[in-house]
């Protein structure tokens, strides 16, 4: 129902809109199928116009958060709200959508985030895979960076491998993410001076050449990465994945979607794998066949049959 905001007024002034808009607004997403709100919290339901029968699962930490990034996207404010009451959807509102998915969905992120994460990756889970291969015919590598948001991550993976991985061995990483906008970012492999920090020397002059803009990734590091659309609820075409980064993404689904994502990581993982996901998330108490690993650097998950 319409009921009242905690921050009803504040938002009111930050978007210049009535106080009806606002509570418009919360009886729009709830009637039309777009989001569930209860106790003080928000799910959204409706990904892309379309799917408001198919929920994704994103999880928001409460009602008025929520709100905001609609109306920050402006979905809700008039004239919106009348066309969205009676189910009409214009081709304005379509592309607000897909605006307030990227403004929703978008995670902080950077180069080597989380180095022990890259230190075990390195001294732990390359040498591992390279001793599985050693009298296999196939000798490449197979990486999926889930949720890569802007390219950070599955570049700083590149950059790794370029560097400690030699013939005949070989990778190819595919890196997907719910984000248009950030896919872009990651396919265009162009970052400003301000993004590049934590990368180390060696890496920065080998793998990038400085503009007066700020960074650009070389074409043979770009080359490597295959930048994707993919919504983490449904399964993956690719298989014998030997790696998955699902970092900080996991936060973003309730607990059902969670399992669902994981068991489709397992799906696609070869027998022998590894799973990487965010430091502050676990999968303790989940119903799944990985099995929890503890290397000199880091934790994270393997696929052991």
């Amino acid at each position: 129902t319409g009921s009242k905001l905690p921050a009803e007024a504040e938002l009111m002034v930050r978007f210049g809109v009535s106080r009806s808009t606002v509570r418009e607004a919360v009886k729009i997403l709830q009637t039309e199928n777009i989001v569930d709100i209860r106790q003080g919290q928000g799910t959204f339901l409706c990904a892309m116009p379309g799917l408001a029968d198919d929920p994704l699962g994103l999880r928001f930490a409460d009602q008025e958060e929520l709100i905001a990034q609609l109306l920050e996207t402006r979905l809700l404010i008039e004239p919106s709200v009348a066309a969205l009451a009676a189910g009409r959807r214009t081709q304005r509102q379509l592309q607000e959508m897909k605006l307030l998915l990227d403004s929703v969905t978008t995670n902080l992120t950077r180069f080597f985030r989380n180095q022990p994460h890259f230190d075990a990756f390195e001294h732990y889970v390359i040498p591992h895979l390279v001793e599985q291969k050693k009298n296999s015919p196939d000798k490449k590598i197979r990486i999926w960076s889930a949720g890569c948001s802007t390219g950070e991550e599955p570049y700083t993976i590149a950059m790794i491998l370029k560097d400690i991985l030699h013939p005949p061995y070989g990778f190819e990483i595919m890196a997907s993410d719910l984000s248009l906008k950030s896919l872009m970012v990651g396919r265009q492999g162009f970052y400003p001076e301000s993004r590049i920090t934590g990368v180390p020397e060696k890496y920065l002059g080998r793998f990038f050449t400085k503009t007066p803009e700020g960074y650009q990734v070389n074409a043979d590091v770009m080359s490597t990465i295959r930048f994707d659309y993919h919504n983490l609820k449904y399964a993956p075409t690719t298989r014998n994945l030997d790696i998955v980064f699902c970092r900080n993404v996991l936060i973003y689904f309730d607990e059902a979607a969670q399992l669902e994502v994981i068991n489709h990581f397992w799906d696609a993982m070869a027998p022998h794998s590894y799973l990487y996901i965010g430091h502050s998330e676990s999968l303790f108490g989940m119903r799944t066949k990985f099995e929890f690993l503890k290397t000199d650097w880091a934790c994270l998950y393997q696929k052991n049959i």
